[in-house]
C-alpha cells in the first residue's frame, strides 16, 4: 500500500497509511526533523538555518551563552594570575632606576633631529653609554609617532560583508577623506576582508565546533593587537619576525593549547609580554592595555573580526613565504615552517567560524574580558599600595634607629 503524502502535519489521514509530510521550506524532500521551537518540519540543516532566523538566532544565543557561563576559571588558574601579576609588579620596581639617564644629551639630539650626520664614534664614552641604555630600554622608540589602531577609525564600525564574508564597497566618513587627502598613515586604514567567499563550517569539518573557540579567539586577538603596537602598526617591515611574535605570545597557535576561560588565556599572554623579550614596550601596564584593544574588536562586531582575522592570516602567508626564502639550518626551518603552517589554518578556520556566530556572542566576550582586566588591575593597585605601605614603614623604622 502507497504511503500517504501531506503538505501539512495538520492534515488527516487513516491511521492504518503511515504518513509523510512534505518540507515546509523547500516543499521539495520529505520532513525528517522538527524545529523544537516553532514545530516546523524540515528536512536538513540547511532548511532549519533558514526556515527562521528568529529560532536558529535565538538557539544559537543560549548555546554559546550557557557555554560562556560555565567557563568559570578555577582556583588554580586565578592563583596562577596572581602570581604572574606579583612577579611582574616586583621586576617593573626592580627596573624603575635604570631608565634614569638613558637619554643622549640635549645638543646631540638637536644634531640628529637638525639632519647633521652623527656617528658612534662622534659620540662621548658616557653618550656612548646612554645611547646603549637607550636602546635596551625602548626610549629611542618614543621619537617615533604612535600608531593609531585602525578598530579606532569611525570607518571600522561601517564594514561591510557580504553573506559569504568577502568585501563590499563602502564609503568612507567626510573625516576619513579627508585625511588621506593629507596623506594619513596606511597602517591605520582599515584592513580588507576576504577576496573569496568563506566556506561554511560543515566543509572544512564533519565534527561540531568546540564551544571553546570564544576563548581561543581572545587569546588570538590578542597576540594579533600586541604584535600590531609592538610594530607600530608596519607588520610588512619584518613579516616573518611579525609572525614569530605571534607564535610566542599567543598559547593557540604558537603551543597548540587549550586554554578553557578567558583569564587563562589571557594570563599566558600577559605572561609573555611580560618576559624580558617584551618587557621593555611597557610590561604589565602595556599588557593590559592589549586588552582594551582586544575588547574594541568585539565590541566591533562581526565584520571588524573578520577583516581582523583576514588580516592576519595574509600576514601569516607573507611570513611563510620568507621562511621559505630563507636558508636557516634544517632543523630550524622544518619546525618553524610547520609551526606558520598550522597557526594559518587555524586562522582560517577560526575566521569561517566567526562569520557564523551571532552578534551576541561578542558582546558577552567583551563583557568578561573587560571584567578579567578590572580584577587583574584592582589587584595590582592593591598590591602597590601593600608595597608602599611597608617601604613607608620600613622607612620610619630606619629613621628611629638613626635617631
Amino acid at each position: 500500500m502507497a504511503d500517504s503524502i501531506v503538505t501539512s502535519s495538520n492534515s488527516s489521514t487513516s491511521s492504518l497509511n503511515p504518513t509523510r509530510i512534505i518540507c515546509h521550506v523547500c516543499q521539495k524532500q520529505f520532513s525528517q526533523y522538527t524545529c523544537p521551537r516553532c514545530n516546523s518540519r524540515y528536512c536538513s540543516l540547511q532548511c532549519y538555518k533558514s526556515h527562521s532566523l528568529r529560532c536558529t538566532e535565538s538557539f544559537m544565543k543560549e548555546n554559546v551563552v550557557q557555554e560562556l557561563h560555565q567557563m568559570q576559571p578555577d582556583e588554580q588558574t586565578k592563583n596562577k594570575m596572581l602570581d604572574i601579576l606579583k612577579r611582574f609588579h616586583s621586576q617593573e620596581e626592580m627596573d624603575e632606576n635604570s631608565f634614569a639617564d638613558s637619554t643622549l644629551s640635549e645638543e646631540t639630539m638637536e644634531n640628529f633631529l637638525s639632519g647633521q650626520e652623527i656617528s658612534f664614534d662622534d659620540l662621548s664614552l658616557e653618550e656612548k653609554k646612554r645611547f646603549h641604555r637607550a636602546i635596551a630600554y625602548g626610549e629611542l622608540s618614543k621619537m617615533i609617532k604612535p600608531w593609531d589602531p585602525w578598530w579606532s577609525k569611525p570607518s571600522a564600525r561601517n564594514i561591510c560583508l557580504s553573506k559569504e564574508g568577502t568585501q563590499l564597497v563602502q564609503p568612507l566618513p567626510d573625516q576619513e577623506l579627508l585625511d588621506d587627502d593629507i596623506g594619513s598613515d596606511e597602517f591605520s586604514k582599515v584592513p580588507l576582508g576576504p577576496e573569496t567567499p568563506l566556506p561554511p563550517l560543515s566543509r572544512l569539518s564533519s565534527k561540531e565546533p568546540s564551544p571553546l573557540l570564544t576563548v581561543h579567539l581572545v587569546d588570538i586577538l590578542y597576540s594579533y593587537c600586541f604584535t600590531l603596537r609592538l610594530y607600530n602598526g608596519d607588520w610588512r617591515s619584518d613579516a616573518l619576525g611579525s609572525v614569530m611574535v605571534v607564535l610566542s605570545v599567543s598559547s593557540v597557535l604558537g603551543q597548540g593549547a587549550q586554554p578553557e576561560t578567558v583569564l587563562e588565556a589571557l594570563s599566558h599572554c600577559l605572561e609573555q609580554v611580560c618576559c624580558p623579550a617584551y618587557r621593555h614596550i611597557g610590561g604589565l601596564q602595556f599588557g593590559l592595555g592589549v586588552i582594551d584593544d582586544v575588547i574594541s574588536l568585539l565590541g566591533l562586531g562581526t565584520p571588524a573580526l573578520v577583516c581582523a582575522l583576514c588580516d592576519m592570516h595574509r600576514w601569516i602567508q607573507e611570513g611563510e613565504k620568507e621562511a621559505k626564502s630563507e636558508r636557516p639550518r634544517k632543523s630550524q626551518r622544518g619546525g618553524t615552517r610547520s609551526a606558520i603552517k598550522l597557526a594559518e589554518r587555524k586562522i582560517y578556520f577560526i575566521m569561517c567560524w566567526v562569520r557564523e556566530q551571532p552578534e551576541e556572542v561578542w558582546s558577552s566576550l567583551a563583557a568578561i574580558a573587560r571584567a578579567e582586566k578590572t580584577s587583574a588591575m584592582e589587584f595590582q593597585q592593591s598590591n602597590r599600595s601593600e608595597d608602599l605601605n611597608n617601604k613607608a614603614e620600613a622607612k620610619g623604622k630606619s629613621l628611629i634607629q638613626e635617631i
